[in-house]
């Protein structure tokens, strides 16, 4: 989702005054971490509340993080394909680097392919949308712009994550996709030199039966691909108005809020991070449109989301306190 201003994702915070590894700052965690227990302890009521904005993804389920703080504190480290030195993973070769085993990387599958447009001018480096190809691979293209695929054949098995006066609500997709098929099916099947008109009378009622058959076989498929614009805002616009894009049906998810850590300024908290977008839609698709209960099965689309939170959460502290 292209809400991400400067697209930070923690890999240039490690400033002289936010060292995460100093005593004074473990015993300044330490303190305050007493402090919150003594304070709920006395207002049980305000524990939930008081929780959940400290970290709002702490109830997720996520893998752990060990591996992580291991490579943390080892520092950077080699990319096993192209050998540059990175933090946690190559945002160039969209793997883990040496310190990080791939093995104790979760792998998430999803129920939607997902393509992700970056635009040129953006630092990979800085870029959640990474989050997404590393730990749903299979299930993850990204793309940089201008070299995006053609969606005109399959458009009614798409939808583009954006905002705009056209866009829609998950809620009303399926209602949309089902309109959309029905369109294409006709499309598919208007061909007007394709026979005299004495033979294709004759074979009218055939014809009629195999259309319904399409449009039940392309209404039981539904929803196969979902497109995301990985890209400050003010970048978007170039992206948004290519043709390619033109006619593909745009939800915008309205309820969800962010706690991306470089939020950009003057825009509402519903603009989410690329990675935020993803996990956000996926869950609400999950349960409006699969109408099946979530149990947390795309929660560790998160976990170096949520790890970075946490890192640049402690280190903006620690600094504030100092």
């Amino acid at each position: 989702m292209p809400c991400e201003e400067a697209r930070g994702t923690g890999y240039h915070l490690f400033e002289p005054k936010m060292s995460l590894n100093s005593p004074t700052l473990l015993n300044q965690e330490s303190h305050r971490g007493f402090k919150k227990k003594i304070e709920c302890l006395k207002n049980p009521e305000s524990q939930t509340t008081s929780s959940l904005q400290d970290n709002p993804l702490q109830n997720l389920q996520i893998a752990s993080h060990e591996v992580l703080e291991k490579a943390q504190k080892s520092g950077r480290s080699k990319c096993p394909k192209c050998g540059s030195s990175r933090m946690f993973y190559c945002y160039s070769c969209y793997v883990p680097v040496e310190t990080v085993p791939t093995k104790q990387i979760p792998v998430v599958k999803l129920p939607l392919k997902i393509d992700i447009i970056k635009h040129p001018n953006e630092n990979d480096g800085k870029s959640t949308a990474v989050h997404a190809k590393l730990l749903a691979a299979e299930d993850v293209m990204i793309y940089t712009y201008p070299c995006i695929p053609e969606y005109e054949e399959k458009r009614h098995e798409m939808v583009l994550i954006f905002p705009g006066p056209n866009s829609i609500s998950l809620k009303d997709l399926g209602l949309h996709l089902q309109r959309n098929t029905k369109k294409n099916v006709r499309g598919e099947d208007d061909d007007s030199t394709a026979e005299p008109l004495l033979k294709q009378a004759r074979i009218e009622s055939e014809q009629q039966n195999i259309n319904e058959c399409k449009a039940n076989k392309s209404e039981g498929t539904g929803l196969k691909k979902i497109i995301f614009i990985d890209s400050t805002w003010n970048q978007t616009n170039k992206i948004i108005t290519d043709e390619r894009l033109q006619g593909l049906l745009q939800i915008e998810l309205k309820t969800r809020k962010t706690c991306f850590w470089r939020h950009q300024k003057g825009k509402p908290d519903t603009y989410l991070s690329t990675i935020e977008a993803i996990y956000y839609f996926l869950v609400d698709y999950h349960q409006e449109v699969l109408k099946e209960k979530y149990k947390g099965q795309y929660d560790n689309l998160l976990f170096f989301y949520s790890f970075m939170y946490t890192l640049i959460k402690n280190a903006r502290s620690s600094t504030r306190k100092e």
